[in-house]
């Protein structure tokens, strides 16, 4: 499509109805992002690569919520009727962009990008951690997040061999009489194996396969090749990507590190403690974890020194995906949105905390360890630990 210069999406930019202004990142590159399907069956993979690139006259802003398909399944995630849910979503964020140019020119560079792989929570998807993924790719990060096909995602869909058909997998419930643990477990198997397949994805690019991206977009994965340091690979989720995250260093040697934002511990089973090899760094909101969860993390801290847990205040369990930057009552209400801290100050929190510890356990030659006191939850709206508060599940 023609590039079109859009408008910068700030408050009342549409009337009421506009609702959403997602942050441009901090860093000092400009992030390009493009959508990256390989393979015909649900067994391949799907997910939005954010990435360093260079600056192109009238870029064009990627939609927020790719396809009305996602707002239907949104809804039945927050158990609202599709009727009405689903058009009113559309209504109210269906419009929105993201301010990342869409398959932006690849930034060539010298030093070779370290990779992140991305595991979003139940009922999201690809796009509903765009602020986060966007401000680390603005620091020299490749970013890829995946879209699990788990049937924990609110919507997915893969492209059958049979030119221009599509395939959509559903959210679903727990599905009844099963308990949930092992339902869970299941799902959360699946979401680290696909961290991996992520992971041998860029392998396969670096070593020069040709990757056929099913959507025929107009970016090249091959202007990945040499571009991408597979050295240095950490994992990052939120809720129960943040669990993922941690299984995904069980499953992969490769992964040197994990970041967990506020991790639904509860899928993991006891097992697997003793076997999580690397340090994790989790960054707790104030009002989602309970007990039982932390003590899981405790765990894992007291066998690896460089295990961190902080918690940051004012912080609910939203606030750490792109939701947190709804303005509207109504749609912040639906998703639960807004915590008391301001939602820019807690995605600098959030991002420099992970940019500190990717440092130190990636061998980064960046400045990031400015933020070093964060990892010991020292600073404003930053705890150590974690405040034992009500779940509120």
């Amino acid at each position: 499509s023609d590039p079109m210069p859009l408008p910068r999406l700030g408050r009342g930019s549409m009337g009421g109805m506009q609702s959403l202004a997602l942050p441009l990142g901090k860093g000092p590159h400009q992030v390009g992002c493009a959508d990256v399907m390989v393979g015909h069956t649900r067994q391949g993979l799907f997910l939005r690569l954010f990435y360093p690139c260079l600056p192109r006259a009238g870029a064009e802003w990627p939609l927020w919520i790719p396809r009305y398909e996602y707002c239907g399944g949104l809804a039945d995630f927050v158990h609202r009727s599709r009727r009405w849910c689903a058009p009113l979503l559309n209504a109210t964020i269906g419009s929105c962009r993201v301010p990342v140019s869409w398959n932006g020119p690849f930034k060539p560079c010298s030093r070779r990008y370290p990779l992140i792989i991305f595991s979003h929570g139940l009922g999201a998807f690809r796009t509903l951690y765009s602020s986060v993924c966007s401000e680390l790719a603005s620091w020299g990060f490749a970013v890829a997040a995946l879209e699990h096909r788990d049937h924990s995602a609110s919507a997915t869909y893969f492209c059958p061999a049979e030119a221009g058909s599509e395939e959509w997998i559903p959210y679903q419930r727990v599905p009844q009489g099963q308990k949930e643990f092992y339902f869970r477990n299941k799902q959360v198997h699946q979401r680290a194996e696909e961290c991996v397949r992520a992971l041998r994805l860029f392998e396969d690019i670096d070593s020069g396969k040709s990757v056929p991206n099913v959507l025929h977009q107009d970016f090249d994965l091959s202007v990945l090749k040499d571009s991408i340091d597979l050295t240095k690979v950490a994992v990052m989720g939120h809720s129960f990507g943040g669990v993922t995250a941690v299984l995904a260093l069980v499953k992969e040697p490769s992964f040197r590190c994990a970041v967990a934002l506020d991790a639904w511990m509860f899928p993991l089973e006891n097992a697997l403690y003793p076997e999580v090899p690397k340090p994790v760094l989790f960054i707790n909101t104030e009002k989602f974890q309970t007990p039982e969860s932390i003590a899981k993390m405790k765990r894992l801290s007291s066998r690896n020194s460089q295990t961190k847990i902080i918690t940051v205040l004012g912080s609910v369990h939203q606030s750490q995906t792109d939701f947190t930057f709804l303005t509207g009552k109504l749609l912040s209400r639906i998703f639960g949105a807004r915590g008391t801290l301001d939602p820019y100050k807690g995605l600098d929190i959030t991002s420099r905390a992970a940019l500190a510890f990717l440092q130190r356990h990636l061998n980064l030659e960046e400045e990031f360890h400015q933020w070093d006191d964060l990892l010991e939850g020292i600073g404003d709206s930053v705890v150590p630990e974690a405040p034992f508060c009500r779940p509120n599940l």
